[in-house]
């Protein structure tokens, strides 16, 4: 799993925060999620049909938060579009994306745009986002400290000494 924290803010604040190196690896994990993204609707769309397990492959690799950072990024760039849904839209738009206009006025947010058929995007980001409200419904206990707090004290595993430890025999 790409374990690059996802870093939302523009290169500007970045450079400006002493953040650049965060913003540029962020930056890369971002486009390389959109290709992973691109490469696995193009390998699990068969017959007219988009597997599933095409956004665990992606979420497993980059985690939910950059995935459907990505693919709001990619609708709100597409909005013109009508074969994206518009609850999809809607959705995107709640998703923070900051504008990262470049020195020219470009955005270079657009490099990390979905170029799949929008129908099959709109598809995958439908799943993507019904995989993640399960996942928050329903989520997994993991391995960490909070976790561990939120348990029941189980009975220590450290006894009390009994009376008759070795070397101090009690006399009747």
């Amino acid at each position: 799993m790409n374990h690059t924290p996802v870093y939302i803010y523009p290169a500007e604040y970045a450079r400006e925060h002493g953040e650049l190196e965060a913003y540029r690896a962020s930056s890369k994990a971002d486009i390389a999620c959109k290709e992973a993204i691109e490469a696995a609707i193009r390998d699990h769309y068969r017959n007219n049909r988009l597997d599933i397990s095409c956004v665990k492959q992606v979420s497993d690799e980059f985690g939910c938060e950059r995935m459907l950072r990505v693919l709001a990024n990619t609708v709100r760039q597409k909005d013109w579009d009508g074969r994206i849904s518009h609850d999809n839209k809607a959705w995107a738009q709640t998703i923070p994306i900051y504008a990262n206009p470049d020195g020219w006025g470009q955005d270079r947010n657009v490099y990390f745009v979905v170029e799949s058929h929008p129908g099959l995007t709109d598809l995958f980001v439908t799943q993507a986002r019904k995989e993640y409200a399960k996942e928050q419904d329903n989520p997994k206990e993991r391995n960490s400290v909070l976790a561990k707090l939120r348990k029941p004290k189980a009975e220590s595993s450290i006894k009390a000494p009994s009376p008759k430890a070795k070397g101090q025999e009690l006399e009747p």
